[in-house]
């Protein structure tokens, strides 16, 4: 069983804001002597109440605790909806005895929709009495659990080097599409963090990791993935180990996402080399991943290329029109945007579907994670909100 880094504890509850019943509030608490904190947060300039409020918070990159919920994004929800979290947050500091600015709300959910507040904040004041029983601490699954809505399983990365301990739990099934890969993620050490360069390096994980997966393209009001620190295992983490074990963990959540998308029965590799710069090999990997037509002919297992090279020639990225190499699962079926290999020497069976395009442009490369398009992501997406 995966346990907390030192200093962290968390405890999660059933409010009944899912109509299945299940979890869906949780509280993680920082204890530890330091209490860094900082974020990314959605790009979409429709933001919920929480991702307003909690920007504010880690200003100062102070964080002693986040309160989460599933079954409300508690988004488009007005003066009331930031009410409700102005109310969460001084709940949870008066029972902490900490401040309210340093308290971080994330919520997951149908848009536009009020949270019940006979159930909130009854079962959040029920929560804090049993937190500071302390008797009835959850485990990180359960917390994991806890901010799961459309997710089939919790998402969960953990990483253990000496005294050293990291662990992240992550949302995400659909909505998945940079700016920040639509999710609600809280990643927690126990190691010591320089705060002046924790902040820039996260950011820079964030951008290689969560939001190099795209489902389909839909961007969420509610992203929000914190990173916090307690200091409690007394081992001071620099810059480039940092680095590295944040890009061990935020990668392993991305990919645990897209490989839970909705709907979906493929997971797809999409690695752009020989390009100008990095950014023309992501806009390249992203223009595919957003192609409905590719991702249909993945789905029904066809390798049509001709689909790739389509989405390629929507882009800005410097090529030339008539020199790119396109593989499917290891068999060149475009050399020079023509045709190559047979496209019967393709296999397509297996859940993981590998395309590699080749610029022959530059040095760099990039890659995009998404999935097929189906029959049952239009399904569950069609009947989201009855």
């Amino acid at each position: 069983m995966i346990s907390f880094p030192q200093g962290f504890h968390g405890i999660a509850v059933s409010a009944g804001l899912k109509s299945s019943g299940d979890l869906d509030l949780t509280l993680i608490v920082n204890s530890g002597s330091i209490k860094y904190g900082t974020a990314v947060f959605t790009d979409n300039r429709i933001e919920a109440a929480p991702v307003t409020w909690s920007r504010e918070v880690v200003r100062d990159h102070q964080v002693a605790a986040v309160l989460l919920n599933s079954g409300g994004a508690n988004a488009c929800t007005g003066p009331v909806g930031f009410s409700h979290v102005h109310k969460s947050a001084e709940m949870v500091a008066n029972h902490l005895n900490i401040s309210a600015s340093d308290v971080a709300i994330c919520s997951t959910g149908l848009i536009g929709v009020q949270l019940p507040e006979n159930k909130l904040f009854p079962a959040l004041e029920k929560l804090l009495l049993e937190m500071k029983d302390g008797s009835i601490l959850s485990s990180v699954e359960n917390v994991a659990r806890a901010i799961m809505t459309t997710d089939s399983v919790p998402k969960i990365s953990s990483s253990t080097k000496g005294d050293l301990r990291t662990v992240g739990i992550a949302k995400g099934a659909g909505m998945l599409a940079p700016g920040l890969a639509t999710m609600l993620s809280v990643i927690m050490t126990d190691g010591i963090v320089d705060p002046k360069t924790a902040d820039e390096i996260f950011k820079k994980v964030s951008q290689s990791t969560f939001n190099r997966i795209d489902s389909d393209g839909c961007m969420s009001t509610n992203d929000t993935v914190l990173f916090l620190a307690s200091g409690e295992s007394g081992v001071a983490v620099n810059d480039e180990e940092l680095e590295i074990m944040l890009t061990s963990i935020c990668q392993d959540l991305a990919y645990q996402l897209i490989s839970d998308a909705e709907g979906h029965s493929k997971v797809v590799h999409i690695r752009t080399i020989g390009a100008a710069s990095e950014s023309d090999a992501v806009t390249i990997g992203r223009s595919c991943a957003r192609n409905n037509l590719l991702k249909c002919a993945i789905n029904g297992e066809d390798p049509n290329w001709g689909r790739i090279l389509a989405a390629i020639g929507t882009t800005n990225a410097i090529f030339d029109p008539y020199a790119i190499d396109v593989s499917i699962n290891g068999i060149k079926v475009c050399h020079q945007s023509a045709p190559g290999e047979p496209i019967e020497q393709v296999v397509m069976k297996n859940k993981i579907v590998e395309l590699l395009i080749d610029l022959k442009s530059g040095p760099h490369e990039a890659t995009i994670y998404t999935n097929d398009l189906s029959a049952a992501y239009v399904h569950e997406n069609s009947a989201y909100s009855t």
